[in-house]
């Protein structure tokens, strides 16, 4: 491998920049569009996209030769993402303002560490459970639009739906780690075996018809950048560097774009309990992630 660290700087943060613009891509396509349509034409879109990058990288027939047991394994997780998934997150993106599902959702990374207590058998620190508190602290902000000891929450439902969404996302992430197969041709198969639940889906509750055309472009852009090429980028952008941390950092930048985008794109008035909320979050991100490098502070799980 030819290391070029500044072309992975540059595709790292074109991947960061088009992963903030996709909440501001989800509310506007939803002003045309219901969310297992969006979900529809924009899992259709990502079939097509990753389909045509496996056919140019020369993956597809490698893909093809695969046992059918094996193509199933690979494909199964796609029933939660990207089926279960996008329908829950979407439906809290209809339900809230953007200002507030997206940093809900970006609190998956949280939720993941207290999944892989059950299932993985982690054991969390007390750094860990301090995270977790910073973090949720947030979530509480968030919700409650900066009166946390209200607990009144600006749509329970829609908050409901954006943190259940981070329990999807955060199972389907441990399921992946035990693939060893290329991550193109897994995600390409997630969404091939997603595909048909999904059309099924769409039929049997609104039946088929051709979008208004904003609202296809729009569920384009999703399937694109969302769920297709932004992914590949940011793949590149990791294998061309040896400061992998550098890079993954750059990915803490993205909420925080995304407000600023969601101000000037969706016409939203970014309320101060959103940044500091998110803040809390992403704090409570970072500090779960540094290692603990005595024994002394192990909580049993």
């Amino acid at each position: 491998m030819i290391y070029n660290e500044r072309r992975a700087l540059f595709l790292g943060l074109t991947a960061v920049l088009l992963w903030s613009t996709v909440a501001s891509a989800f509310k506007i396509s939803l002003r045309y569009l219901s969310p297992v349509q969006l979900l529809f034409w924009a899992c259709l879109t990502s079939v097509c996209i990753l389909g045509l990058v496996l056919l140019l990288q020369g993956k597809l027939k490698e893909m093809l030769r695969m046992p059918p047991a094996s193509l199933l394994h690979l494909g199964l997780p796609g029933l939660l993402t990207p089926w279960l998934y996008y329908l829950v997150l979407f439906k809290a993106y209809e339900l809230l303002p953007a200002q507030e599902a997206q940093p809900l959702n970006y609190s998956w990374a949280i939720t993941l560490s207290l999944l892989a207590v059950p299932i993985l058998g982690h054991k969390l620190r007390r750094k860990q459970l301090a995270a977790i508190a910073l973090s949720y602290a947030g979530v509480i902000i968030i919700a409650t639009r900066g009166d946390p000891l209200s607990l009144h929450f600006s749509n329970g439902f829609g908050v409901f739906l954006a943190l259940a969404s981070t329990l999807i996302w955060a199972t389907y992430w441990i399921w992946q780690t035990w693939s060893r197969v290329d991550p193109v041709i897994g995600l390409f198969c997630n969404f091939v075996f997603a595909l048909p639940f999904v059309t099924l889906t769409l039929w049997l509750t609104e039946g088929f018809s051709l979008p208004d055309q904003k609202g296809l472009a729009g569920a384009m852009y999703v399937g694109m950048f969302e769920m297709g090429l932004t992914f590949l980028l940011w793949l590149k952008a990791l294998q061309l560097t040896r400061r992998t941390v550098r890079i993954a950092n750059l990915i803490y930048l993205s909420p925080f774009l995304s407000l600023v985008l969601i101000h000037y794109l969706v016409g939203e008035e970014i309320l101060a309990s959103s940044y500091l909320g998110l803040l809390l979050i992403v704090a409570g991100v970072l500090l779960q992630q540094q290692r603990e490098f005595t024994n002394e502070e192990e909580i049993p799980s």
